[in-house]
C-alpha cells in the first residue's frame, strides 16, 4: 500500500519554474547536439537521414508503441498540453512533428467543444476561420496522421491541414500563427536553436509556443528504476512490437543528449520568448516547456 502511494504521488507530481533573464549557451554544447544521433557522433547532414529512417521504420506502430512505453500516460500528458494551449475558436495553430495527429486532434475537439458550448451546435463564421496546420518532415508519419484524420470524419483541408516541411524551415509566413506545439519532436532536429527562431518567427505578438519533450528525471531513486527501463525493456518492447529495436534504442540515448530542463528553458529564452517555464510531470520523465512571443 506505501509503495502504491508513492507510485501515486509520483505520477501526479509536477513543478513549475519561471527563469530569471536569460545567459548565454556555450556554442560547444549546442555543436555537440547537433552532430549527435543518439550517443554517436555524425555529420550534420547525416542526422536527418538517419532521424528520417527511424520515423519510417516505426511510423504504422507509433501510436502503439507510445502506448505501450507509457502504460497510456502520453495521452494525459497531450492533454495537459492542450489544456495549457487553451485553443479557441478562430485559431491558427501549428502542430510540428506531429504527424499522426494526436496533438492536433486534441486541439480541434477542444476548440469544436467550446465552440458547442458557446452556441449550441451552430457553426459560425468564426469557427470556419479555425485552421490547424500539421507540419512533419515525414511522410510516413503525415499518412498515419490522414488515415487517422479520415477515420475520424476530418475532411482535409476544412479546419485541418497536413505539410511536409522541417521544424528548421518552415514555410509558413512571420507571424502567421497564434500558437506553435511541438510534442516528442524537437531532440530529433539537428538544429535545436534553428527550430525554436523558426517557432518564435511563425508566432503572432502574444502567441504562446509549448514544447512536450520527454526529459531528465529528478527523483534519485526513481531515476535509477527508469534508467533500467528505458535502456533494458523499451528497446526489447520496440524489437517485439515493432520489429525494430535499433529505432528505440535511439530513442532512449536521444533523450539523454537531449538539454536538460533548465538548459532548454534557456535555449528558449535566447530565441526571443519571454515568460519562460517548464512543469515536470512524472518525476521529470518529461516536462512541458512554454514561451510568450511578446
Amino acid at each position: 500500500m506505501a509503495l502504491r502511494s508513492a507510485a501515486g504521488r509520483l505520477a501526479s507530481s509536477s513543478r513549475r519554474r519561471l527563469l530569471s533573464p536569460p545567459t548565454s549557451i556555450h556554442t560547444a554544447f549546442l555543436h555537440s547536439h547537433a552532430t549527435s544521433f543518439g550517443y554517436k557522433q555524425v555529420a550534420e547532414e547525416e542526422k536527418s537521414k538517419l532521424v528520417g529512417n527511424v520515423f519510417s521504420s516505426v511510423a504504422s506502430s507509433y501510436d502503439l508503441m507510445n502506448d505501450l512505453m507509457s502504460v497510456g500516460l502520453h495521452r494525459l500528458w497531450k492533454d495537459r498540453l492542450i489544456s495549457k494551449l487553451n485553443p479557441f475558436p478562430g485559431m491558427k495553430h501549428l502542430d510540428v512533428a506531429g504527424g499522426t495527429g494526436d496533438v492536433a486532434f486534441r486541439a480541434l475537439e477542444r476548440i469544436n467543444s467550446v465552440s458547442h458550448r458557446a452556441m449550441q451546435g451552430t457553426l459560425t463564421d468564426i469557427e470556419e476561420e479555425t485552421q490547424i496546420y500539421v507540419c512533419d518532415i515525414n511522410p510516413n508519419m503525415l499518412n498515419v496522421g490522414k488515415k487517422r484524420a479520415s477515420e475520424r470524419g476530418y475532411k482535409e483541408g476544412h479546419c485541418l491541414s497536413w505539410i511536409q516541411g522541417d521544424a528548421e524551415a518552415l514555410s509558413f509566413e512571420d507571424g502567421s500563427m497564434d500558437g506553435y506545439t511541438i510534442a516528442f519532436g524537437i531532440r530529433n532536429v539537428t538544429h535545436i536553436e534553428k527550430a525554436l527562431s523558426e517557432a518564435y518567427r511563425v508566432l503572432k505578438r502574444g502567441g504562446r509556443f509549448l514544447c512536450l519533450e520527454l526529459s531528465h528525471v529528478d527523483v534519485p531513486l526513481f531515476k535509477e528504476i527508469y534508467d533500467v527501463y528505458s535502456f533494458s525493456v523499451i528497446p526489447a518492447v520496440g524489437e517485439l512490437v515493432a520489429g525494430d529495436r535499433q529505432s528505440y534504442q535511439y530513442l532512449v540515448e536521444s533523450i539523454r543528449r537531449f538539454p536538460n530542463q533548465e538548459k532548454f528553458a534557456q535555449m528558449i529564452q535566447e530565441a526571443g520568448f519571454e515568460r519562460v517555464e517548464y512543469e515536470n510531470l512524472v518525476g521529470g520523465v518529461v516536462a512541458i516547456h512554454s514561451g510568450l512571443k511578446l
